[in-house]
């Protein structure tokens, strides 16, 4: 019987390398990694807070908070009904303004370290995409839930579109709650004024 080549015997010793191969238990997946590379900034910030001021953890966190979140589309989506009838200026602004204002909010949540530790534990699918599910555990008292939900963009990565307290609590859908009736009542150009405010006042706090 003809033996096997040495070429016969190396693709057989690769293949089952690769079927049988262990895979690792904390494996990331796309959307995993967008909020461990979250939460690595936010630790990274939060350890230089007070040196950094407001401006300088605005300035840190700036890029990953656009990164991460899919903030056009949570913009459109707080806004509700009356994002339809604004013009490609006024969604402009509005994008800019909610924009800024995320990034002002964790700029002023996050503002000092104190051993706090974040912790993703997995992901489930949810419609249209997955829920990461990840724990904040303070220095004292218990471990908060935050899941965060997340769809494929238009270039297919992963972004944030929701945050949920304890599991439950939609960020985004309290948000709504209050932008949607500002410009309802007062439209657009009201709501870019009250986030643009809020900002601000953030800032100076």
């Amino acid at each position: 019987m003809k033996r096997p080549s040495f070429l016969h015997r190396a693709i057989a010793v690769l293949v089952l390398l690769v079927f049988f191969a262990p895979i690792p238990a904390h494996a990331d997946t796309a959307a995993q990694g967008v909020v461990r590379g979250l939460y690595a900034q936010l630790v990274s910030t939060m350890k230089q807070g007070r040196e950094l001021g407001f401006e300088g953890r605005y300035k840190k966190l700036d890029p990953v908070i656009k990164a991460a979140f899919n903030l056009p589309l949570m913009a459109r989506m707080a806004t509700g009904p009356s994002w339809a009838n604004a013009s490609a200026q006024e969604q402009d602004d509005l994008i800019k303004a909610f924009s800024d204002f995320s990034v002002a909010t964790y700029a002023s949540r996050f503002a000092a370290y104190d051993g706090e530790q974040f912790t993703v534990i997995g992901e489930k699918p949810s419609v249209g995409g997955v829920i990461v599910e990840t724990s904040m555990k303070p220095s004292t008292g218990d471990a908060i839930t935050l899941n965060y939900l997340m769809r494929a963009d238009d270039k297919g990565n992963y972004r944030i579109v929701d945050v949920m307290m304890n599991g439950t609590i939609s960020e985004l859908a309290t948000r709504r709650a209050e932008f949607s009736s500002i410009a309802r009542r007062d439209g657009i150009q009201a709501l870019v004024n009250s986030l643009s405010g809020k900002s601000k006042q953030m800032g100076a706090s």
